[in-house]
């Protein structure tokens, strides 16, 4: 499960660094907002997770981490699409990346959860 964990880290990652490069800068400031990296910080620590993961003495409490970083981003993309829909101006690119996070970690969620599903199982078996 480590290594699934570490490809969605990637591409919230790279999610993130494409909602960032694509964002047009603030008409104030004229810088672009940090917010569009935001599925690159749960990315980050996912990736970690996912690192740790590898090693076989730390995978329990690795995914166990990943999982729960995965349902927070979940969570608070999930709340936030509404709001982004219901907008007067719909910004695609905000719609893209809320949704992809979404997507990504809510896959995350499920494929943990089954994976600990299946290792209770195996576990009872043996």
């Amino acid at each position: 499960m480590a290594k699934p964990t570490i490809i969605i880290a990637l591409l919230l990652i790279a999610l993130g660094a494409y909602g960032y490069s694509q964002a047009e800068p603030k008409e104030d400031s004229g810088k672009k907002s940090p917010t569009a990296l935001i599925p690159a910080f749960f990315g980050l620590p996912i990736l970690a997770c996912g690192v740790l993961a590898l090693n076989p003495s730390r995978r329990k409490h690795a995914m166990h981490g990943a999982v729960t970083i995965g349902l927070l981003g979940f969570l608070g993309s999930v709340s936030m699409l509404p709001k982004t829909l219901k907008a007067e101006e719909v910004n695609q690119l905000k719609i893209q990346s809320q949704g992809g996070m979404t997507i990504l970690c809510l896959l995350l969620v499920i494929l943990c959860v089954r994976s600990f599903i299946a290792a209770r199982k195996k576990m009872k078996e043996s």
